[in-house]
């Protein structure tokens, strides 16, 4: 608060110094010198921390209130200046010099009044803050140093403004400073009411809110200011420049952010448009890593992530070589296709370390509306780009390997059909201007590596199969998985752990008997599960401080995991009638399948039971068509399916199976169950039948020769049209397996049979 000479006004006095201060005048002569404080947050201020010039004022009533509180009515007298300030004790006095007003008035102070009074009436017009009466009070006035200072005291001045004013003993430098005061006041009043008519034109009445902000926007168009939506929009506008988008993405983009800055920030387009916008500038349009194509670089990488896999590498060596050679081939579309845990997934990483390019997966297991791969439409609620978008703005380059995870995992519903949508994706020809339904303009996907990955094939729809190339991983062998324990996962499991290579130790026969009795995959996931608990007992061990170091061996290796869960050896311990050892190939990779016949007194029905897919059913009725067929050559009673029930039975009744290659199985069961002759307990076979007896080719030769070798089988009975495939058969799987290709039922059976066909019953 300032007080101003000739000014009477309240003040409530609490402090009590203050108090003592005004009780001390009271005694005397009623005199108190009033003084602002530069800083109010001072409780004790000396003579620093008040203003030197102050007013010298007359108390003229004083009343003590009930919260301790004196409230003082003052008259202002002159102004005084400080000289000196004595501490009494309970309160202050001080020596002051005083100044007063020249009442002489000349020609300049009297036109310097006019003015000032000219500029305070047209101020009162445009403020509307202050009354009428002010100004007839003011006009009154003769003196030109009070009337100074009573339109100061009226004017929305900050105190150190008003202090200046209090400051300025000269009259004409009084009134002169006022008058500008005045003048700017006035223009301010004058600008405020310019950007409220602005405002009022273009809101709502309705929208208190919007005025607000409207009000603000024109404050800041006034006062050139950059923050709030103008910064926003100068930010996007350099970040389009820099984005380096297509002329066309750059015309839309400008032209969606002409449309953001007309429209109301309070409205729902606005957040619409900005996040459109922040979904243009964050995807790369031009960025792109420089492939490092050193091929034998790649192929150590290669090989020190994964062991085997040999087309794999090989068909990415190729990639690169041409890459080197022409630098602008387009990019392939690999499909890896095989059973979980073979490493399909860490593969593509490697692929991308390889070629020194940045990495994004998505996994598509699950998705079933299209949208996920095309994206909504910007006017849904909670519109997003879809996951091919979404996996570009990660990947930060134009140019990344992108994994599609579990492709054949996707399926459809009412929203759509996604693999449909995939089309346009892994389309060489297409993709290089896939679109986008959020992003609306195309978008260049022609230099991403893509690779996918899937379990099943034949999950897989056929146009979107034509569209990539087909890369199996089968599985590994014994041998693969005992290099591939020893070299990747033992260690691997060994630092995640926390332990040392001095402090667990395993025995290669270990390994081996860890692989045989305690797995049965295609992959090595169980593998690494069972190395991790080995892992966690060995942890154990040395934490309670019963051994420093551990070495696992064959023995101590059912100490850790218990009793062997698997059998290694022959599939069956002896020969068996009836019973048949078939090779199955599902979507975890080969597997060996044991198909019974039974045979019982009856009128000649057949019982199928053991959960069996369509596929199945009908080869079991082909393979009693067949059998029946040829009951005079296995010297058959000619009504015999008239006298006996047949029951063919594919034990775990629990697992659904289904498939065209248990044909044979079938026939060579029922036959061995009719001439009660055993079925050799090493031999597996695979293959469909025909009426006539014709052996057709299958699928998976690969997988199965597998199964068949981890389930210890030493003979397989194949299609003869498969003995092409055999090639692709790991070497060291070749060596321990003996391949018989047939052509018809009656070679399977001579091989199958212990003795034979034509042996005499």
């Amino acid at each position: 608060m300032l007080v101003f000479p000739t000014m009477v006004l309240h003040l409530d006095v609490g402090r009590d110094q203050s108090v003592q201060a005004l009780e001390q005048a009271m005694l005397n002569d009623s005199i108190v010198f009033l003084s602002t404080q530069k800083d109010i947050a001072v409780d004790e201020p000396g003579l620093d921390d008040i203003y030197e010039m102050g007013t010298l004022t007359k108390v003229k009533q004083m009343l003590k209130l009930p919260n301790g509180t004196i409230r003082v009515l003052v008259e202002g007298l002159t102004r005084a200046k400080v000289t000196s300030l004595t501490n009494q004790g309970s309160y202050q006095s001080v020596d002051l010099e005083l100044y007063e007003d020249k009442r002489e008035q000349d020609v300049e102070v009297q036109a310097l009044m006019r003015t000032m009074l000219e500029y305070f009436e047209q101020y009162i017009k445009v403020s509307k803050k202050i009354s009428a009466e002010t100004l007839a009070t003011v006009a009154d006035i003769e003196e030109a140093g009070r009337m100074a200072d009573i339109i100061t005291s009226h004017l929305p001045l900050k105190i150190h403004d008003k202090q200046k004013i209090l400051e300025m003993v000269d009259v004409k430098v009084r009134l002169s400073s006022v008058i500008k005061i005045i003048h700017n006041e006035h223009e301010v009043l004058n600008l405020e009411k310019k950007i409220g008519q602005r405002v009022k034109q273009s809101m709502e009445r309705t929208q208190k809110e919007y005025y607000l902000r409207e009000q603000m926007k024109a404050i800041q168009k006034e006062l050139g200011d950059k923050e709030g939506k103008t910064g926003e929009i100068a930010d996007l506008t350099e970040k389009i420049k820099k984005a380096n988008m297509p002329e066309h993405v750059e015309k839309a983009a400008y032209k969606e952010l002409d449309r953001y800055e007309k429209v109301p920030a309070t409205s729902a387009e606005s957040a619409v448009i900005r996040n459109y916008l922040d979904w243009l500038v964050s995807l790369p349009w031009t960025a792109a890593t420089v492939d490092d194509i050193d091929i034998h670089k790649a192929e150590k990488i290669l090989d020190r992530d994964h062991y085997g896999l040999d087309k794999v590498k090989v068909r990415v060596l190729e990639y690169l070589a041409v890459q080197k050679l022409t630098k602008s081939l387009r990019s392939p579309i690999l499909c890896l296709v095989g059973p979980p845990g073979v490493g399909k997934t860490s593969l593509a990483r490697s692929i991308a370390e390889s070629m020194g390019r940045n990495f994004v997966r998505i996994s598509l297991g699950g998705v079933r509306d299209e949208s996920e791969i095309r994206g909504h439409r910007r006017t849904y609620v909670g519109a997003m780009p879809g996951r091919i978008i979404q996996g570009m703005k990660k990947a930060k380059t134009i140019n990344p390997v992108f994994l599609l995870d579990e492709i054949d995992k996707m399926s459809n519903d009412f929203r759509g059909d996604p693999s449909s949508a995939m089309l346009e994706v892994l389309d060489p020809a297409q993709n290089k201007s896939f679109s986008d339904h959020f992003i609306e303009e195309t978008y260049d996907l022609s230099k991403v590596m893509f690779l996918a990955t899937a379990n099943d094939l034949a999950s897989i729809p056929g146009p979107l199969r034509d569209r990539m190339e087909i890369i199996t991983i089968a599985g590994y062998t014994e041998l693969e998985k005992i290099h591939i324990a020893k070299d990747h996962l033992l260690p691997r499991q060994i630092q995640e752990h926390g332990l040392t290579k001095s402090q667990l130790q395993m025995r290669s026969e270990a390994i081996k008997s860890l692989v045989r009795y305690y797995t049965r995959e295609a992959g090595v996931r169980e593998l690494d599960r069972q190395l991790a608990a080995i892992c966690r007992k060995v942890a154990k061990i040395i934490v309670s401080g019963e051994k420093k170091r551990v070495i696992v061996t064959e023995a101590l290796l059912e100490e850790m995991l218990g009793k062997k869960k698997y059998s290694y050896g022959q599939a069956e311990s002896e020969d068996q009638i009836g019973v048949a050892t078939g090779l199955a190939y599902t979507a975890v990779g080969g597997d060996t399948l044991q198909i019974e016949v039974s045979l019982s007194p009856g009128s000649g029905k057949l019982v199928l039971t053991g959960k069996l897919g369509d596929v199945m059913k009908e080869s079991a009725q082909a393979a009693f068509s067949y059998v029946r067929s040829k009951a005079d050559e296995l010297q058959l009673e000619k009504d015999f399916h008239e006298k006996t029930d047949i029951h063919i039975h594919v034990p775990e009744g629990a697992v659904p199976k289904d498939g065209p290659s248990a044909g044979i199985t079938i026939s060579t069961a029922l036959v061995s169950a009719l001439l009660k002759k055993p079925i050799k307990k090493e031999v597996g076979m695979t293959g469909e039948i025909t009426l006539r007896g014709r052996v057709l080719p299958i699928g998976g030769l690969k997988e199965k020769s597998l199964s068949a070798h981890r389930a210890g089988l030493t003979t397989i009975i194949i299609p003869k049209d498969n003995e092409k495939d055999i090639d692709d058969i790991p070497e060291s799987v070749r060596e321990d397996l003996t391949f018989v290709p047939v052509s018809h039922m009656d070679e399977v059976l001579g091989t199958a049979l212990v003795g034979g066909l034509n042996e005499s019953k």
